[in-house]
Order: C-alpha cells, then structure tokens, then sequence
C-alpha cells in the first residue's frame, strides 16, 4: 500500500546478492541519478494521479507528495487524485489500462508490490505490457516492527520464533506477493525456518499492519518508515530491524543479527500504453523539474526515502529484470501463484 544462506543483498530494488545457488545482479548503482531539468512551459493545466491503493497507504502518499511538487514546481495547476485500491495495484492497474491508456494528462502511481502481485496470478487481466514506464522516484528501506509490549525484543529473537514456530509467529504487511511478503520470506529462510510455513497477513495498508499488531493478531509487522514513524514516536509500535546493508535511523540493520536479508522497496510512475513519445518525454521533464524541487526534497528527508531517479529506457530495463526477478523469489520462497 498500500517487506538465508545470504539470500537478498543489493543497495536498490529487489535483489539477490548471493547463498542457495543463486547469482542474480540488477543494473549499476550508478544508474541512480538525481533530477535535474528545467520546464518551459507547463504540463498541463490539470494532471490526474492514479493512486492504485486505498487512502493512507506508501502509494497515497507517493502520489500526493509528488502531485504538490508538480503544482508547486509550476508543472501544473491542479491535480486531480483517484484511489483504487486492492490485490496489490491490480485492480487500479485494470481500471487505469481501461480509461487511461490514451490519457496524456493522467499519471499512474506503481512499484515492486505490483511486480508481485501480478506474479501471483496466473492469467491477470493486465499486466506491465499495458503500461508505459516513465520514471523511478525513490527507495524505501523496510521496517521490521513489534507491538510497544511485546516480548520479542530484536531480530535475534525474531528470528528463533521464525525457525521454531514459524506458522505460529504471524507477520504482518502490505498486499500478499510483494515486497513485505516477498522480505518476510526471506527472513523465515535465513532464520532456518520452513518457508511454506510462512504466516504472512496481508492488508491493504500501514493502518491495517498497525491494528493487527497491537490487537496481537500479528508477532512483527512489516512497512516502510512513514507508515510507522508516528505509531514508533508514540510507544505503540517498536521498530527491532531494517532491510539496509547499514543501521538506519538509529535502528540496527536486520543483518546484523546473523539474518543476512537486505531489500529497498522502489516507487515509480507510468502512464498510458499509447501515450506518444514525444509526450512520455515531456512527463519525464515534468517529473524532473518538480522531483528537484524542495517540495519534493523535503518529503525525501522528512520520509526517509532514498532518491533513486531513473528515467526513460533505463527504467524500462530494470524493470524487466526486476519483473524476472520478482518471480524468480516468489518461486523460492514458495510463494506460489493464485488461481
């Protein structure tokens, strides 16, 4: 919404550094580039964004932080905002091919989690053939959370419960086959437990994740830092790991615990299937100009998202790979494909 043998390890997307006989690298760091652009003359005089997720969720909240950079950046004057969520983006994603796709004006907010929702389908109705890459925003590295009172106090102890009950040790995050899914998956296996015996509860968002954590209907929760920085300030949520190489936000790194997991959690935006070239390039400067401005700075900070811009054809490639790549995981951790 809106988270082994060394199994994941890369410092962007979804990624497999080494460990169970895999080998699997993505495009250079060097690819992450910041935005720079300048616009002449404006967008459009209104833009839509299509928020494929429920209000409140990391995507609502990509969607609007980038629809007040483009207004204040002076890409547009007004922007229009529509959610749809459910199954991880695809139902949007349906609704969004069907009346978009000839939309210049109309943008579509995506990332990894719709990656693997559609990979847990076996025939979708749409899928990336029906969209057209624009642009990567940012990474959001994944919290590992605990209810304020539980009894599991780090990852170490996360990760026994993992290994020894691992069916009775409920997680919690975002739409089933995406990156909170895929990431908790992950740690099952590193942590030597039984990978389809994975307890993953799905929710459409942050909200959902924090209820079920502090009702106890979930042991840990999995999201990024904005969906649970409130409820950590509060008490009512403790924050034990982060998928980052390093300790981030004064919280240890999940690898630092002897469970060798470490993922970021990317957001872009599309558009239409048959949106001319000439305007795809008009959108990416659009999407430069307002994603430089300190509109969009401050969010980054204040966030803690990790710029990671990659526009264009560059894009496109790695989200081939990534889409390959998605798939590939959802298979090992034997998170297997819905009817």
């Amino acid at each position: 919404m809106q988270k082994k043998t060394a199994l994941f390890s890369r410092r962007q997307g979804l990624a497999i550094l080494a460990g169970a006989g895999l080998g699997i690298s993505l495009p250079a760091a060097s690819q992450v580039n910041s935005p720079q652009s300048a616009i002449t003359t404006p967008l459009a005089r209104k833009l839509r964004i299509f928020i494929p997720a429920n209000p409140g969720g990391g995507w609502d909240q990509t969607g609007r932080t980038l629809g007040a950079a483009l207004i204040d950046s002076g890409a547009t004057g007004e922007v229009e905002y529509i959610n749809q969520g459910g199954k991880g983006g695809t139902v949007g994603l349906a609704t969004y091919v069907k009346d978009f796709s000839d939309d210049p004006n109309t943008l579509l907010i995506s990332g990894v989690v719709m990656l693997g929702a559609l990979a847990r389908q076996s025939k979708p109705s749409y899928d990336l053939r029906d969209i057209q890459p624009l642009a990567r925003l940012f990474n959001d590295y994944l919290l590992v959370v605990v209810a304020g009172n539980s009894q599991v106090k780090t990852m170490r102890d996360l990760g026994d419960r993992l290994r020894d009950k691992t069916t009775d040790t409920p997680i919690a995050g975002g739409s089933a086959g995406g990156i909170d899914h895929i990431f908790a998956g992950g740690l099952v296996r590193v942590a030597k437990g039984k990978p389809e015996g994975l307890n993953y509860q799905p929710f459409p968002g942050g909200v959902e994740v924090v209820e079920a954590l502090v009702s106890g209907k979930a042991i840990a929760g999995i999201s990024g830092y904005s969906e649970f920085n409130d409820d950590i300030a509060s008490g009512k949520l403790r924050a034990i790991g982060v998928s980052s190489k390093r300790a981030m936000f004064g919280i240890p790194a999940v690898r630092e615990f002897g469970l060798d997991v470490e993922m970021a959690n990317w957001r872009a935006v599309m558009t239409g299937k048959n949106v001319a070239k000439p305007r795809r390039r008009e959108m990416e400067a659009a999407l430069a100009h307002a994603l430089a401005h300190n509109t969009w700075q401050k969010a980054l900070k204040a966030n803690r998202w990790s710029s990671a811009w990659l526009p264009g054809d560059d894009f496109a490639s790695f989200m081939e790979i990534e889409n390959a790549t998605t798939r590939l995981m959802l298979y090992l951790l034997k998170l297997r494909a819905s009817a």
